[in-house]
């Protein structure tokens, strides 16, 4: 059963950003040990609140596809009606958006797009080209 294929276009939004949110996570996490960074639970938030993963998706939807930016609408659009204290509906509807797009991506196979997107969002120095191909900078598996 776990091997069965599944089709994410037949995966609600919601749990597509369900599994995203866990995806994020391990992107975040895999970025912070590669760094060595001293406090990694503490570091983490600067990766997984839902205002810094709206503040990522400002970064990322100029650079999204057609199809890309479709997944992140479908979860964006889920009908939230609350939010939590430390973030205003419109962002919590936002990276809810962008967890419906790495989900999708993850169950497409498409590890690759994932580190991109995580690295062109996180990237130190935003005139710098994200560039994947060294050990450092490969996140996210």
């Amino acid at each position: 059963m776990m091997n069965d294929p599944i089709n994410p276009s037949l995966v609600s939004a919601s749990r597509l950003a369900y599994l995203g949110d866990c995806v994020f996570e391990l992107c975040a996490r895999e970025y912070l040990v590669r760094r060595s960074v001293r406090q990694p639970s503490v570091e983490a938030l600067h990766y997984v609140t839902a205002r810094v993963q709206s503040q990522a998706v400002d970064k990322l939807l100029p650079l999204l596809t057609e199809e890309e930016e479709a997944q992140y609408r479908r979860g964006r659009n889920i009908g939230h009606t609350s939010a939590p204290k430390s973030a205003s509906l419109s962002e919590y509807r936002r990276a809810t958006g962008l967890e419906a797009l790495f989900g999708w991506l993850w169950l497409m196979g498409r590890q690759d797009r994932l580190r991109e997107l995580f690295g062109l969002a996180f990237r130190e120095d935003d005139d710098a080209p994200y560039d994947d191909s060294t050990q450092e900078d490969n996140i996210c598996f």
